[in-house]
């Protein structure tokens, strides 16, 4: 289980703070928010039930599915940036 990635994504004078949460192996989930001010603004889950799937030894599931989660990190940014979530 990864504890999970944060960060702050500046934009046109807003500051979006990003947080992704590995729900554990068991749920095989982790999860995406999106906060401004101190509110989540948006959140999204994401099943990963077929990198379990995979058998992988521990320290390789594990930075796959950190590189999973920063790709949907850069995703989550880029959408902002292209104005289709936040304000």
């Amino acid at each position: 289980m990864i504890v999970g990635l944060n960060r702050v994504f500046p934009h046109e004078g807003h500051e979006y703070h990003l947080q992704v949460e590995d729900l554990g192996a068991e749920a095989a989930v982790f999860e995406i928010r999106v906060y401004e001010g101190g509110s989540v603004t948006w959140r999204k889950r994401v099943d990963y039930h077929s990198l379990l799937a995979q058998n992988l030894p521990r320290e390789e599931l594990e930075a796959e599915l950190r590189r999973m989660m920063e790709k949907y990190l850069h995703t989550v940014e880029a959408a902002i940036a292209k104005g289709r979530l936040g304000a």
